[in-house]
Protein backbone atom coordinates (compact mmCIF):
# COMPACT_ATOMS: atom_id res chain seq x y z
CA UNK A 1 0.00 0.00 0.00
CA UNK A 2 1.38 3.40 -0.47
CA UNK A 3 2.57 5.33 2.12
CA UNK A 4 0.02 8.12 1.15
CA UNK A 5 -2.66 5.62 1.32
CA UNK A 6 -1.70 5.02 5.34
CA UNK A 7 -0.85 6.99 8.62
CA UNK A 8 2.54 7.94 9.42
CA UNK A 9 4.24 10.32 12.18
CA UNK A 10 4.60 13.58 11.15
CA UNK A 11 7.74 12.95 13.10
CA UNK A 12 9.57 11.14 10.62
CA UNK A 13 7.50 12.18 7.60
CA UNK A 14 8.17 16.38 8.48
CA UNK A 15 9.95 16.84 11.57
CA UNK A 16 12.94 15.10 12.49
CA UNK A 17 16.21 14.42 10.89
CA UNK A 18 17.45 11.43 8.96
CA UNK A 19 19.69 10.39 11.06
CA UNK A 20 17.68 10.00 14.03
CA UNK A 21 15.09 8.62 11.85
CA UNK A 22 17.22 5.85 10.76
CA UNK A 23 18.30 5.16 14.47
CA UNK A 24 15.35 4.07 15.42
CA UNK A 25 14.58 2.33 12.22
CA UNK A 26 13.88 -1.50 11.85
CA UNK A 27 16.66 -2.27 10.32
CA UNK A 28 19.09 -0.46 12.57
CA UNK A 29 17.00 -2.62 15.48
CA UNK A 30 17.82 -5.68 13.63
CA UNK A 31 21.27 -5.06 12.83
CA UNK A 32 22.11 -4.25 16.67
CA UNK A 33 20.26 -7.75 18.10
CA UNK A 34 22.74 -9.06 15.51
CA UNK A 35 25.70 -7.37 16.58
CA UNK A 36 24.62 -8.22 20.18
CA UNK A 37 24.16 -12.27 19.35
CA UNK A 38 28.20 -11.77 18.01
CA UNK A 39 29.51 -9.85 20.69
CA UNK A 40 27.70 -12.62 22.76
CA UNK A 41 28.78 -15.68 20.69
CA UNK A 42 31.77 -14.25 20.32
CA UNK A 43 32.68 -13.97 24.03
CA UNK A 44 31.34 -17.29 24.66
CA UNK A 45 33.74 -18.84 22.22
CA UNK A 46 36.66 -16.67 24.19
CA UNK A 47 35.63 -18.75 27.54
CA UNK A 48 35.77 -21.57 25.67
CA UNK A 49 32.55 -22.91 23.98
CA UNK A 50 32.41 -24.73 21.33
CA UNK A 51 31.67 -22.56 18.66
CA UNK A 52 33.29 -22.32 15.17
CA UNK A 53 35.24 -20.15 13.74
CA UNK A 54 33.44 -20.48 10.42
CA UNK A 55 30.03 -19.89 12.75
CA UNK A 56 31.89 -16.58 13.94
CA UNK A 57 32.85 -15.43 10.20
CA UNK A 58 28.97 -15.75 9.09
CA UNK A 59 27.65 -13.83 11.32
CA UNK A 60 30.26 -11.37 11.11
CA UNK A 61 29.44 -11.34 7.39
CA UNK A 62 25.71 -10.80 7.67
CA UNK A 63 25.50 -8.50 10.47
CA UNK A 64 22.99 -5.50 9.07
CA UNK A 65 20.01 -6.71 7.69
CA UNK A 66 19.32 -6.97 3.87
CA UNK A 67 16.10 -5.62 2.26
CA UNK A 68 15.37 -9.73 1.10
CA UNK A 69 15.35 -10.44 4.53
CA UNK A 70 12.25 -8.02 5.86
CA UNK A 71 9.47 -10.30 4.26
CA UNK A 72 11.29 -13.59 5.54
CA UNK A 73 11.48 -12.25 9.38
CA UNK A 74 7.67 -10.85 8.58
CA UNK A 75 6.40 -13.95 7.60
CA UNK A 76 7.95 -15.82 10.05
CA UNK A 77 6.70 -13.71 13.17
CA UNK A 78 3.22 -13.77 11.80
CA UNK A 79 3.87 -17.26 12.16
CA UNK A 80 5.49 -17.43 15.46
CA UNK A 81 4.47 -14.32 17.22
CA UNK A 82 7.69 -13.53 18.53
CA UNK A 83 9.92 -10.98 16.64
CA UNK A 84 13.17 -12.09 18.19
CA UNK A 85 12.80 -15.64 17.12
CA UNK A 86 12.26 -14.66 13.78
CA UNK A 87 14.95 -12.72 13.80
CA UNK A 88 17.27 -15.86 15.41
CA UNK A 89 15.76 -18.05 12.53
CA UNK A 90 16.20 -15.32 9.91
CA UNK A 91 20.08 -14.93 10.94
CA UNK A 92 20.39 -18.68 11.15
CA UNK A 93 19.37 -18.68 7.52
CA UNK A 94 22.02 -16.34 6.34
CA UNK A 95 24.40 -18.10 8.76
CA UNK A 96 23.93 -21.57 9.14
CA UNK A 97 27.37 -22.64 10.48
CA UNK A 98 26.01 -20.35 13.49
CA UNK A 99 22.46 -21.09 13.12
CA UNK A 100 22.79 -23.45 16.48
CA UNK A 101 24.10 -21.33 18.69
CA UNK A 102 22.58 -17.67 18.23
CA UNK A 103 20.66 -16.52 21.24
CA UNK A 104 22.43 -19.53 23.20
CA UNK A 105 21.39 -18.63 26.77
CA UNK A 106 19.39 -15.60 26.35
CA UNK A 107 16.53 -14.29 26.67
CA UNK A 108 14.55 -12.18 24.32
CA UNK A 109 15.28 -9.42 26.62
CA UNK A 110 19.18 -9.48 26.10
CA UNK A 111 18.57 -8.29 22.71
CA UNK A 112 15.91 -5.93 23.07
CA UNK A 113 16.87 -4.20 25.73
CA UNK A 114 20.79 -3.91 24.91
CA UNK A 115 19.28 -2.36 21.38
CA UNK A 116 17.35 0.02 23.30
CA UNK A 117 20.07 1.31 25.26
CA UNK A 118 22.68 1.37 22.29
CA UNK A 119 19.78 3.37 20.73
CA UNK A 120 18.67 5.61 23.71
CA UNK A 121 23.19 6.35 24.03
CA UNK A 122 23.83 6.51 20.42
CA UNK A 123 20.41 9.36 20.19
CA UNK A 124 22.11 11.03 23.14
CA UNK A 125 25.43 11.26 21.35
CA UNK A 126 23.57 12.88 18.28
CA UNK A 127 21.36 15.38 20.05
CA UNK A 128 24.26 16.66 22.44
CA UNK A 129 26.53 18.30 19.67
CA UNK A 130 23.16 19.96 18.15
CA UNK A 131 22.38 21.48 21.37
CA UNK A 132 25.29 22.76 21.87
CA UNK A 133 25.82 24.67 18.46
CA UNK A 134 22.44 26.20 19.55
CA UNK A 135 24.46 27.65 22.75
CA UNK A 136 26.93 28.71 20.79
CA UNK A 137 24.43 30.57 18.77
CA UNK A 138 23.05 32.25 20.85
CA UNK A 139 25.58 32.98 23.00
CA UNK A 140 26.73 34.84 20.22
CA UNK A 141 23.62 36.49 20.10
CA UNK A 142 23.62 37.75 23.72
CA UNK A 143 27.07 39.44 22.87
CA UNK A 144 25.98 41.22 19.94
CA UNK A 145 23.07 42.85 22.01
CA UNK A 146 24.58 42.95 25.19
CA UNK A 147 23.70 46.34 25.91
CA UNK A 148 20.45 46.93 23.92
CA UNK A 149 18.19 48.24 26.79
CA UNK A 150 14.70 46.83 26.29
CA UNK A 151 11.92 46.74 28.53
CA UNK A 152 11.40 43.86 30.81
CA UNK A 153 8.37 42.12 31.97
CA UNK A 154 7.27 40.53 35.13
CA UNK A 155 3.57 39.44 35.85
CA UNK A 156 3.29 39.95 32.03
CA UNK A 157 3.43 43.66 33.01
CA UNK A 158 6.02 46.58 32.16
CA UNK A 159 8.93 46.24 34.72
CA UNK A 160 12.57 47.83 35.32
CA UNK A 161 14.53 46.91 31.76
CA UNK A 162 17.07 44.72 31.27
CA UNK A 163 19.16 44.34 28.22
CA UNK A 164 18.12 41.67 24.97
CA UNK A 165 21.45 39.84 25.59
CA UNK A 166 20.50 39.37 28.89
CA UNK A 167 17.26 37.77 28.35
CA UNK A 168 19.06 35.77 25.77
CA UNK A 169 21.47 34.66 28.84
CA UNK A 170 18.15 33.32 30.41
CA UNK A 171 17.62 31.16 27.43
CA UNK A 172 21.11 30.17 27.50
CA UNK A 173 21.14 29.36 30.97
CA UNK A 174 18.24 26.63 30.82
CA UNK A 175 20.02 25.06 28.19
CA UNK A 176 23.07 24.78 29.54
CA UNK A 177 20.67 23.04 32.39
CA UNK A 178 19.27 20.80 29.62
CA UNK A 179 22.70 19.72 28.23
CA UNK A 180 24.11 18.58 31.92
CA UNK A 181 20.80 16.94 32.12
CA UNK A 182 21.36 14.91 28.85
CA UNK A 183 24.80 14.34 29.16
CA UNK A 184 24.27 13.07 32.95
CA UNK A 185 22.07 10.76 31.21
CA UNK A 186 23.85 9.20 28.53
CA UNK A 187 27.09 8.71 31.18
CA UNK A 188 25.06 6.91 33.66
CA UNK A 189 23.53 4.40 31.49
CA UNK A 190 24.13 1.16 32.36
CA UNK A 191 24.55 -2.08 30.24
CA UNK A 192 21.66 -4.58 31.22
CA UNK A 193 24.47 -7.44 29.90
CA UNK A 194 24.19 -11.59 30.41
CA UNK A 195 21.40 -11.62 32.98
CA UNK A 196 19.06 -15.16 31.15
CA UNK A 197 15.44 -14.93 31.38
CA UNK A 198 14.79 -13.35 35.27
CA UNK A 199 18.34 -11.72 35.73
CA UNK A 200 19.65 -14.96 38.19
CA UNK A 201 22.18 -16.19 35.06
CA UNK A 202 21.09 -19.53 35.68
CA UNK A 203 21.43 -20.83 32.09
CA UNK A 204 24.90 -19.55 31.37
CA UNK A 205 26.02 -21.49 35.02
CA UNK A 206 24.16 -24.44 33.59
CA UNK A 207 25.84 -23.66 29.68
CA UNK A 208 29.74 -22.97 32.14
CA UNK A 209 28.48 -26.26 34.10
CA UNK A 210 28.91 -23.98 37.56
CA UNK A 211 31.63 -21.71 36.93
CA UNK A 212 30.58 -18.79 38.72
CA UNK A 213 33.93 -16.73 37.55
CA UNK A 214 33.12 -17.60 33.34
CA UNK A 215 29.36 -16.30 33.93
CA UNK A 216 30.50 -12.78 35.15
CA UNK A 217 33.63 -13.02 32.64
CA UNK A 218 31.12 -13.52 30.11
CA UNK A 219 28.98 -10.23 31.27
CA UNK A 220 32.08 -8.03 31.47
CA UNK A 221 33.03 -9.19 27.74
CA UNK A 222 30.10 -8.45 26.27
CA UNK A 223 29.41 -5.39 28.05
CA UNK A 224 32.73 -4.13 26.71
CA UNK A 225 31.91 -4.86 23.34
CA UNK A 226 28.56 -2.85 23.60
CA UNK A 227 30.94 -0.25 24.55
CA UNK A 228 29.31 0.68 27.88
CA UNK A 229 31.68 1.12 30.54
CA UNK A 230 29.62 -1.15 32.94
CA UNK A 231 26.13 -3.08 33.55
CA UNK A 232 23.75 -3.39 35.81
CA UNK A 233 24.38 -6.26 38.85
CA UNK A 234 21.11 -6.71 39.63
CA UNK A 235 18.33 -6.95 36.96
CA UNK A 236 15.44 -9.07 36.46
CA UNK A 237 14.30 -10.04 32.99
CA UNK A 238 14.90 -6.91 31.63
CA UNK A 239 16.84 -3.86 32.94
CA UNK A 240 14.76 -1.63 35.31
CA UNK A 241 12.52 0.74 33.77
CA UNK A 242 13.29 3.60 35.92
CA UNK A 243 16.16 3.81 33.59
CA UNK A 244 13.66 4.89 30.60
CA UNK A 245 12.18 7.25 33.46
CA UNK A 246 15.59 9.10 33.63
CA UNK A 247 16.32 9.33 29.92
CA UNK A 248 12.80 10.84 29.17
CA UNK A 249 12.74 12.87 32.11
CA UNK A 250 15.55 14.82 30.50
CA UNK A 251 14.34 14.88 27.24
CA UNK A 252 10.52 16.28 28.76
CA UNK A 253 12.44 18.58 30.83
CA UNK A 254 14.34 19.86 27.45
CA UNK A 255 10.96 19.84 25.75
CA UNK A 256 9.51 22.39 28.43
CA UNK A 257 12.65 24.69 27.66
CA UNK A 258 11.96 24.79 24.06
CA UNK A 259 8.21 25.60 24.83
CA UNK A 260 9.39 28.33 27.22
CA UNK A 261 12.05 30.01 24.97
CA UNK A 262 9.16 29.99 21.79
CA UNK A 263 6.68 31.34 23.75
CA UNK A 264 9.34 34.10 25.04
CA UNK A 265 9.79 35.19 20.82
CA UNK A 266 6.37 35.12 20.10
CA UNK A 267 5.97 37.19 22.54
CA UNK A 268 8.31 39.35 20.87
CA UNK A 269 6.89 39.17 17.71
CA UNK A 270 3.33 39.94 18.63
CA UNK A 271 5.11 43.34 19.81
CA UNK A 272 7.12 43.86 16.88
CA UNK A 273 10.31 43.70 18.68
CA UNK A 274 11.80 40.48 17.03
CA UNK A 275 11.00 37.99 14.50
CA UNK A 276 12.35 34.59 13.68
CA UNK A 277 13.84 33.93 10.20
CA UNK A 278 11.08 34.38 7.38
CA UNK A 279 11.95 33.43 3.83
CA UNK A 280 11.72 35.60 0.88
CA UNK A 281 9.16 33.47 -0.78
CA UNK A 282 7.15 32.45 2.32
CA UNK A 283 3.69 32.79 3.07
CA UNK A 284 2.54 33.58 6.61
CA UNK A 285 -0.89 33.19 6.32
CA UNK A 286 -3.22 32.22 3.11
CA UNK A 287 -6.04 35.07 3.62
CA UNK A 288 -4.14 38.04 5.59
CA UNK A 289 -0.84 38.43 2.68
CA UNK A 290 0.36 40.86 5.26
CA UNK A 291 0.79 38.40 8.20
CA UNK A 292 4.45 37.12 9.00
CA UNK A 293 3.34 34.69 11.56
CA UNK A 294 6.00 32.86 14.20
CA UNK A 295 5.69 29.58 12.70
CA UNK A 296 9.04 28.10 13.73
CA UNK A 297 8.41 29.34 17.25
CA UNK A 298 4.86 28.01 17.26
CA UNK A 299 5.85 24.81 16.16
CA UNK A 300 8.59 24.84 18.44
CA UNK A 301 6.13 25.10 21.22
CA UNK A 302 3.68 22.33 19.74
CA UNK A 303 6.59 19.95 19.76
CA UNK A 304 8.18 21.04 22.92
CA UNK A 305 5.01 20.26 24.58
CA UNK A 306 4.73 16.84 22.88
CA UNK A 307 8.02 15.95 24.41
CA UNK A 308 7.50 17.16 27.62
CA UNK A 309 4.04 15.01 28.01
CA UNK A 310 6.14 11.47 27.43
CA UNK A 311 7.30 11.73 30.75
CA UNK A 312 3.99 10.40 31.86
CA UNK A 313 4.22 7.50 29.48
CA UNK A 314 7.54 6.44 30.93
CA UNK A 315 6.45 6.72 34.71
CA UNK A 316 3.27 4.89 34.31
CA UNK A 317 5.01 2.11 32.15
CA UNK A 318 7.70 1.80 35.08
CA UNK A 319 5.13 1.83 38.08
CA UNK A 320 3.34 -0.81 35.98
CA UNK A 321 6.01 -3.75 36.38
CA UNK A 322 5.20 -6.67 38.31
CA UNK A 323 7.69 -8.34 39.67
CA UNK A 324 10.46 -9.80 37.53
CA UNK A 325 8.65 -8.01 34.82
CA UNK A 326 5.49 -7.95 32.37
CA UNK A 327 5.28 -7.37 28.75
CA UNK A 328 2.50 -4.60 29.40
CA UNK A 329 5.68 -2.54 28.75
CA UNK A 330 6.37 -3.41 25.59
CA UNK A 331 4.32 -1.66 23.30
CA UNK A 332 3.93 1.60 24.65
CA UNK A 333 8.38 1.57 24.99
CA UNK A 334 8.15 0.67 21.09
CA UNK A 335 6.37 4.63 20.78
CA UNK A 336 7.64 6.35 23.95
CA UNK A 337 11.21 5.89 23.51
CA UNK A 338 11.46 6.53 19.65
CA UNK A 339 8.94 9.40 19.44
CA UNK A 340 10.71 11.17 22.46
CA UNK A 341 13.98 11.48 20.19
CA UNK A 342 12.74 12.27 17.42
CA UNK A 343 10.68 15.50 18.96
CA UNK A 344 13.49 16.14 20.89
CA UNK A 345 15.91 15.95 17.32
CA UNK A 346 13.26 17.93 15.87
CA UNK A 347 12.64 20.58 18.27
CA UNK A 348 16.69 21.29 18.05
CA UNK A 349 16.48 21.73 14.26
CA UNK A 350 13.83 24.24 15.11
CA UNK A 351 16.12 25.84 17.74
CA UNK A 352 19.35 25.97 15.27
CA UNK A 353 17.04 27.25 12.43
CA UNK A 354 15.39 30.32 14.45
CA UNK A 355 18.66 30.90 16.78
CA UNK A 356 20.41 31.58 13.72
CA UNK A 357 19.07 34.35 11.79
CA UNK A 358 16.91 36.46 14.94
CA UNK A 359 15.76 39.48 13.48
CA UNK A 360 15.55 42.45 15.72
CA UNK A 361 14.32 45.66 15.47
CA UNK A 362 15.54 48.59 17.31
CA UNK A 363 13.43 50.85 16.84
CA UNK A 364 10.95 49.54 18.32
CA UNK A 365 12.08 48.24 21.36
CA UNK A 366 13.66 51.41 22.20
CA UNK A 367 9.68 53.37 21.38
CA UNK A 368 8.32 50.68 23.72
CA UNK A 369 10.57 51.11 26.35
CA UNK A 370 9.94 55.26 26.48
CA UNK A 371 6.48 54.85 26.62
CA UNK A 372 7.26 53.03 30.09
CA UNK A 373 10.39 55.10 31.01
CA UNK A 374 8.83 58.00 32.53
CA UNK A 375 7.05 56.11 35.10
CA UNK A 376 9.97 54.17 35.79
CA UNK A 377 11.99 57.23 36.17
CA UNK A 378 9.72 59.00 39.00
CA UNK A 379 12.39 57.21 41.75
CA UNK A 380 15.58 58.64 40.11
CA UNK A 381 13.33 62.05 39.91
CA UNK A 382 12.35 61.61 43.61
CA UNK A 383 15.90 60.86 44.87
CA UNK A 384 17.23 63.49 43.00
CA UNK A 385 14.74 65.55 44.48
CA UNK A 386 16.02 64.79 47.94
CA UNK A 387 19.96 65.28 47.27
CA UNK A 388 18.97 68.86 46.77
CA UNK A 389 17.23 69.09 49.89
CA UNK A 390 13.33 69.05 48.72
CA UNK A 391 11.21 66.96 51.54
CA UNK A 392 10.97 63.53 50.50
CA UNK A 393 7.00 63.01 51.46
CA UNK A 394 6.75 66.74 49.02
CA UNK A 395 8.14 65.11 46.13
CA UNK A 396 6.25 61.67 46.65
CA UNK A 397 3.09 63.87 46.26
CA UNK A 398 3.93 66.05 43.34
CA UNK A 399 5.09 63.03 41.55
CA UNK A 400 2.18 60.63 41.89
CA UNK A 401 -0.15 63.43 41.27
CA UNK A 402 1.65 63.86 37.86
CA UNK A 403 1.57 60.33 37.19
CA UNK A 404 -1.79 60.02 37.63
CA UNK A 405 -2.72 62.78 35.40
CA UNK A 406 -0.34 61.27 32.51
CA UNK A 407 -1.64 57.45 32.99
CA UNK A 408 -5.15 58.85 32.65
CA UNK A 409 -4.08 60.66 29.05
CA UNK A 410 -2.18 56.75 27.92
CA UNK A 411 -5.52 55.29 29.71
CA UNK A 412 -8.29 57.29 28.70
CA UNK A 413 -7.69 58.77 25.66
CA UNK A 414 -5.08 57.02 23.35
CA UNK A 415 -2.91 59.38 23.99
CA UNK A 416 1.60 59.37 24.54
CA UNK A 417 2.51 59.76 27.77
CA UNK A 418 3.44 62.99 28.77
CA UNK A 419 4.64 62.81 32.23
CA UNK A 420 7.83 64.32 31.45
CA UNK A 421 6.53 67.13 29.68
CA UNK A 422 4.32 67.90 32.62
CA UNK A 423 7.57 67.88 35.16
CA UNK A 424 9.58 69.87 32.96
CA UNK A 425 6.68 72.60 33.22
CA UNK A 426 6.30 72.38 37.16
CA UNK A 427 8.25 74.53 39.20
CA UNK A 428 8.52 72.08 41.76
CA UNK A 429 10.56 70.42 39.92
CA UNK A 430 13.54 72.88 38.89
CA UNK A 431 16.25 71.82 40.63
CA UNK A 432 16.68 68.45 38.54
CA UNK A 433 15.56 69.48 35.10
CA UNK A 434 19.13 69.72 33.83
CA UNK A 435 19.48 66.28 35.10
CA UNK A 436 16.58 64.88 32.84
CA UNK A 437 18.51 63.73 30.23
CA UNK A 438 20.61 61.23 32.63
CA UNK A 439 17.63 60.13 34.67
CA UNK A 440 15.82 58.85 31.68
CA UNK A 441 18.99 57.65 30.01
CA UNK A 442 17.40 54.22 29.58
CA UNK A 443 21.03 52.34 30.24
CA UNK A 444 20.55 54.20 33.94
CA UNK A 445 17.97 51.24 34.23
CA UNK A 446 19.42 48.71 33.13
CA UNK A 447 21.77 47.92 36.58
CA UNK A 448 24.46 45.48 35.80
CA UNK A 449 22.89 43.28 32.51
CA UNK A 450 25.59 44.29 30.06
CA UNK A 451 28.58 43.22 32.65
CA UNK A 452 26.51 40.00 33.92
CA UNK A 453 26.57 39.05 29.73
CA UNK A 454 30.04 40.05 29.46
CA UNK A 455 30.72 37.65 32.85
CA UNK A 456 28.64 34.64 31.35
CA UNK A 457 29.56 35.01 28.16
CA UNK A 458 33.32 35.69 28.54
CA UNK A 459 36.18 33.33 26.86
CA UNK A 460 36.80 30.06 29.19
CA UNK A 461 33.81 31.45 31.42
CA UNK A 462 30.38 28.89 32.06
CA UNK A 463 29.28 28.58 28.56
CA UNK A 464 32.43 27.26 26.83
CA UNK A 465 33.21 25.26 29.45
CA UNK A 466 30.33 23.72 29.11
CA UNK A 467 30.91 23.34 25.45
CA UNK A 468 34.49 23.05 24.74
CA UNK A 469 33.94 18.99 24.53
CA UNK A 470 31.74 19.93 21.40
CA UNK A 471 33.96 22.96 20.12
CA UNK A 472 35.54 21.72 17.23
CA UNK A 473 31.82 20.42 15.82
CA UNK A 474 29.70 23.80 16.20
CA UNK A 475 30.09 25.23 13.34
CA UNK A 476 29.29 21.75 11.41
CA UNK A 477 27.00 19.96 13.06
CA UNK A 478 24.29 18.64 10.41
CA UNK A 479 20.51 19.70 11.74
CA UNK A 480 18.34 18.42 9.41
CA UNK A 481 16.09 19.92 6.51
CA UNK A 482 13.22 22.23 8.58
CA UNK A 483 10.36 21.93 6.37
CA UNK A 484 8.05 24.75 7.15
Amino acid sequence: MASNDIYTTPLTGRYSSKEMQELFSLRTRYTNWRKLWLWLAESQKELGLEISDEAIEQMKAHLEVQDDEFPIISAEEKRRRHDVMACVHAYGQVAPAAAGIVHWGATSCYVTDGGDLMAMRDALNLLLPKLARVIHQLKQFAIAHRDLPCLAFTHGQPAQPTTIGKRACLWIQDLLLDLRNLERARDDLRFRGVKGTTGSQASFLAIFTGNHEKVEQLDELVTKKAGFPSAFTITSQTYTRKVDVDVISALASFGCTCERIGGDIRHMAAMKEMEEPFEKDQIGSSAMAYKRNPMRSERLCSLGRVLKNRIGDAMDTYSAQWFERTLDDSANRRITIPESFLSADACLILLTNITASLVLYPAVIEKRLQEELPFMATENIMMALVEQGVSRQDAHEEIRVLSHQAAAEVKAKGKPNDLIERVQKTEFFRPVWPQLPYLLDPKSFTGRASQQVTAFTREGGEVDSALQQYKAGLDLVAVGELHV
